[in-house]
Formats: structure tokens, sequence, C-alpha cells
């Protein structure tokens, strides 16, 4: 078609839009309008060497339980853009490694009851990238779930800019290595992380 006149009103079912291989997305947050580029011929997505991840190890999935708050509280967390925002929290994540205990704060999918935890540990901004998500999957009816640090994962923001990525709570620091998982980006992209 015919390139758009400077005021273009789309309905929801176009807001995503190609030109050629790129793709641009339009989204509203917070009131805010913007369009997200995906170009396939980016310099950073050229530059993707690949992630750095750590292999398998049994002795990382630890067992665990799911203790949830009364209610569901929010907290102020920074984000990867600068802005702080409210991270929803329905309980902690408990769990032991070599005789000492540890607990995350984790979200809980409304959908599916599945636990969300925002964490950093004692390699975060050196050997791996500053902060990693976990996916412990849906607790069982008595709370109970594996905590495996294994499938710790990179943020979305570690691949590009335009993600918002909260950061971990209070306390969902971890005080010792979790050398497991998704670590950081391999090349060019690892600077910084």
């Amino acid at each position: 078609g015919r390139p758009p006149s400077p005021r273009t009103r789309a309905r929801p079912a176009q807001s995503r839009l190609a030109a050629g291989e790129v793709r641009l997305v339009v989204i509203r947050r917070e009131g805010q309008w913007a369009v997200r580029v995906y170009d396939p011929a980016a310099p950073a997505r050229r530059a993707f060497a690949g992630i750095e991840a750590t292999p398998y190890d049994p002795a990382l999935a630890l067992p665990g339980y799911f203790r949830p708050y009364p209610e569901r509280r929010t907290v102020q967390v920074g984000n990867a853009d600068g802005h702080a925002r409210g991270l929803g929290l329905g309980g902690e994540l408990a769990f032991t490694r070599e005789g000492v205990p540890h607990t995350l704060q984790v979200a809980v999918d409304e959908g599916d009851g599945s636990l969300w935890a925002v964490f950093a540990d004692a390699t975060s901004g050196g050997s791996s990238y500053r902060f990693r998500f976990l996916h412990p999957g849906t607790p069982a009816p008595d709370g109970s779930i594996t905590v495996d640090l294994n499938r710790a994962q990179l943020p979305p923001c570690a691949f590009a800019d335009h993600f918002i990525c909260p950061f971990p709570p209070p306390g969902n620091t971890l005080p010792f290595e979790v050398a497991a998982g998704e670590r950081r980006l391999k090349g060019a992209l690892a600077a910084g992380n």
C-alpha cells in the first residue's frame, strides 16, 4: 500500500506493521504510546553469539516449599529502564542449600498458579548477568515444589534495552553463587552484563 499520512488511525488488530523484514509493534505502556522495532538486520542481532549456560547439575534441583502470603502484596522495585514500579508478590519460595535455609519472594500467576522469582546471587554482574529469572512451576497442593536453579534464565532486558524488567525485590539476593542455568550473553553483547 501507500505510506500512512502523518495522521493515521489504526485499529488494535492493525497494531503490528511490516516494512520489508522489519516488524513494528505499536504498544501502550503506562499511558504512553511507543513503537517497538524488530529488525533482523539490527547490529545487536548480528552480534548475538549465543547464551553462556552451565551444564545441568542435578545437585542444584532442590526440594522446596511455597508459603503463600495471607494477601498478595506489591513492593516498589527499580526496573531496567530506570523507573520504579510495583512488583506483585504472592508468597515465598523456601529451600535449603548445603544445610542453610533460603527464601525468595515470588509472584504467582493468577491463571495457573505457577511461581516466578527475580533474583540475584554472588555471581551477579560478574560471571552472570546482574539478575536472572526463575520459573519453578506450580507447587503441589501441599506447597512442595522443586527449586531447580538450573532453570535460571536471563531476563528479556539482557537482550535489548526496550524491555522493562524488574530488579530483584529486597531480600532476593542469594548469598551464594548460582553457577547454573543461563548466565550471560556471549561475545560483544556481554560487555557490561
